[in-house]
């Protein structure tokens, strides 16, 4: 047993402590995958594998709510691998290693938790194995994928499940319940350099940007945090107008949908401009410090002398890989006119990758309303054709609308109110939640979605509250038995 039993409810905490210990990032959840479907036969569970690889469980109906809608539900069993610069973690290899905190929360140990979405997965778990609730017939859905590109849920079968409502389990934040998210798009633009011989008479310097938050490139771009590649990029455009530095190679962020964290460039600076250079950069590190002091208070810029590189981008790739990175859109565009504090349209230059004569600049646009989401894809057409780049627009999905007079909706809001004292707020999330593709292939699913509070997914500083766990777990079986009668 693992030591997270011990807290409530043991069977959720259990199943995630597994999930936890078996390697699971996204594109790599065969492990996973096959212990899913071990513990459905050790439990007498009928289950069955899609053609694209999700996983879907059935469990009849308790005595008595034979007559109820059938559920489904859901959430997805990948994680966003993500570590601090500190921790050596192989996420393809080693298990996350989650531990209670004096201050009621669980976190990992220098790593991204994957509370999201194994908080989701451990409770429909839960009530698959449960003998003491009541429900009508459910299905479970376990999808892979999510986070890199929501395959699963593109490759969803349309008639594969019968249920007729969907409840995602991939919400961060108890007390509310969500009916509408945001679509997204990714932005792919490459720009070819050609290298040359490092003039003589420069020197090389290797410039860091570390300690950033990152984190949700949705949830959290409201937050006003720096973006590594935005801020190397700063320095960059500065450096070479003020002392003609070249750049030999630029490379910052992982993941399309966090927040870049680290940054890295390999600059070569005039010799006779060494000792400026790095006054300039010692400037540079307060001006940002300051600058975003109230949410990046451990900011570190470093500036290391190394060999000179032998070889550097010509000076006009050079000034263009910078100019276009400088000028391409990032953070919230525009926030939403029909809910208050909901940002509905943003993107995120997640990804700045250099090598073999090519840079790659990654972004994901996000956004509830579509036609904006495609306006912002032109806007950075625009300018990768300014610049001379190719751009790539690919993997958009749809957003989830909302629907106030949700039946479901209404059931858990009045759920909600009667076991706790006070009504839910209704939210629409500036996330990619899977309802918005499942809604393509299942235009009849009534659908809500709900969680327990989990702060800063998609980074190291990942963590769940407990409390919530348990109030999230009592909500849903409490809607479960609740769940609308046939018609």
């Amino acid at each position: 047993m693992s030591t997270l039993s011990k807290l409530y409810p043991s069977a959720l905490w259990e199943n995630f402590a597994n999930i936890c210990a078996i390697p699971h990032p996204s594109k790599h959840e065969a492990k996973l995958l096959a212990w899913l479907k071990d513990w459905a036969k050790q439990n007498n569970i009928d289950y069955q594998q899609d053609k694209i690889g999700n996983l879907i469980f059935r469990k009849p109906a308790t005595p008595g709510m034979e007559n109820r809608v059938p559920i489904i539900l859901q959430g997805h069993i990948d994680m966003v691998p993500q570590a601090n610069s500190d921790k050596k973690h192989d996420f393809t290899k080693d298990p996350i290693e989650p531990r209670i905190c004096e201050d009621g929360w669980v976190r990992a140990n220098g790593t991204t938790l994957g509370a999201d979405n194994g908080i989701g997965g451990a409770a429909a778990m839960a009530i698959l194995t449960a003998k003491d609730i009541q429900h009508g017939p459910i299905e479970v859905l376990l999808t892979i994928d999510e986070e890199t590109g929501m395959t699963g849920a593109f490759g969803l079968e349309k008639g594969i499940l019968k249920g007729d409502i969907l409840i995602n389990l991939d919400s961060e934040t108890e007390g509310e319940l969500y009916v509408g998210c945001a679509g997204g798009l990714d932005a792919v633009i490459t720009l070819n350099y050609k290298d040359v011989p490092t003039p003589a008479g420069m020197k090389g310097y290797n410039i860091t940007i570390t300690g950033l938050k990152g984190g949700h490139s949705g949830m959290d771009i409201i937050l006003g945090r720096a973006n590594a590649n935005k801020v190397i990029t700063r320095l960059l455009a500065a450096a070479t107008d003020k002392f003609g530095i070249r750049l030999a190679s630029i490379n910052g962020g992982s993941l399309r949908n966090a927040i870049p964290r680290e940054a890295t460039a390999i600059v070569t600076v005039p010799e006779n401009k060494e000792k400026e250079f790095q006054n300039f950069c010692d400037n540079f590190y307060t001006e940002i410090k300051n600058e975003f002091s109230a949410v990046e208070p451990d900011f570190v810029l470093k500036v290391t002398a190394i060999d000179t590189p032998t070889k550097v981008m010509c000076s006009d790739c050079h000034k263009n890989i910078i100019n276009i990175v400088f000028a391409m859109p990032n953070g919230v565009m525009r926030m939403s006119n029909s809910m208050e504090n909901l940002v509905e349209t943003s993107t995120n230059l997640a990804i700045v990758q250099s090598g073999n004569g090519k840079v790659e600049i990654i972004s994901l646009l996000r956004s509830s309303v579509d036609s904006a989401k495609e306006a912002v894809g032109q806007k950075m057409a625009a300018i990768a054709q300014i610049a001379g780049a190719d751009i790539e627009l690919s993997g958009a999905y749809p957003g989830w609308k909302p629907n106030m007079e949700s039946p479901i909706l209404k059931t858990a809001m009045t759920v909600y109110k009667d076991k706790f004292g006070k009504t839910p707020e209704i939210k629409a999330i500036h996330a990619g939640l899977e309802c918005g593709l499942f809604g393509v292939n299942y235009p009849h699913w009534d659908m809500v979605s709900f969680g327990p509070t989990i702060c800063h997914p998609h980074s190291p500083d990942e963590r769940v509250n407990i409390e919530s766990v348990g109030k999230f777990w009592d909500f849903l079986v409490a809607v479960l038995a609740n769940c609308p009668v046939k018609k």
